[in-house]
């Protein structure tokens, strides 16, 4: 996949799965947009000096000004990879309503407006979205204690789908992948009798992330993509 020229936005770049795709943007060739919240965050990316990327301090995905402010100050946008968000695991009489709509905030909000500012940024040159759902969006039997994020990242499935019908008439093609849980130091940590072998790998969610936000990918749209490993 070729990314020479391309001008790409990753949000929550700077996590496990953030990292991985910066990774993969930065070897592809793209010029790479890493918006990030805190001072440490910034401190800890190992790609924050790389010629090819550019930090935006200060950001809060779901802060529609700072979103607007962003976007509007980019050169030519090519893709928009919204990976920010949140978890927690909890049952539904310990989640009152600032947790539900703190996920709801991080996820669903953040994809919403940051795809927003992506199409407004687009135009009617073309280009790629891809958001991050989850497996627990997808497969709600699974969500037991986890109501309010599988809500939130339901949330996320619906709305890829139908942004995708609204704006491919502009050659945007907007997609999603729905991880399970990934092998990541912090899951490993949480879980450490679980198979790790069976989680899929950050850099593998990466590779199909790539590819959908990719000039390769040209008729794929409206997808809400299993990346589920052997888990």
């Amino acid at each position: 996949m070729d990314y020479r020229d391309r001008e790409v936005v990753v949000t929550g770049g700077t996590g496990a799965l953030g990292t991985a795709v910066v990774g993969a943007l930065i070897e592809a060739g793209a010029a790479c947009h890493v918006p990030f919240r805190s001072a440490a965050e910034g401190e800890r990316f190992p790609f924050r000096a790389h010629a090819r990327v550019t930090m935006h301090p200060d950001f809060e995905a779901a802060d529609e000004a700072a979103v607007e402010r962003l976007y509007g100050g980019l050169p030519r946008l090519w893709a928009s990879i919204h990976v920010a968000g949140g978890f927690v695991w909890r049952p539904v009489g310990e989640t009152g309503k600032s947790d539900l709509m703190r996920q709801i905030e991080t996820n669903l909000v953040s994809a919403y407006l940051c795809s927003r500012a992506a199409v407004k940024a687009m135009g009617e040159n073309g280009g790629r979205i891809v958001n991050v759902s989850a497996r627990f969006g997808l497969e709600w039997r699974l969500a037991a204690n986890l109501t309010a994020y599988a809500a939130s990242k339901a949330a996320v499935a619906a709305f890829t789908v139908a942004l995708s019908e609204e704006v491919a008439k502009h050659g945007i093609l907007v997609n999603a992948v729905a991880p399970s849980i990934m092998d990541t130091p912090a899951n490993r940590k949480d879980m450490p009798k679980a198979d790790f072998a069976a989680w899929p790998k950050v850099e593998e969610v990466a590779a199909t992330i790539l590819f959908l936000a990719s000039p390769a990918n040209k008729v794929t749209r409206g997808a809400v993509v299993p990346v589920y490993g052997r888990s």
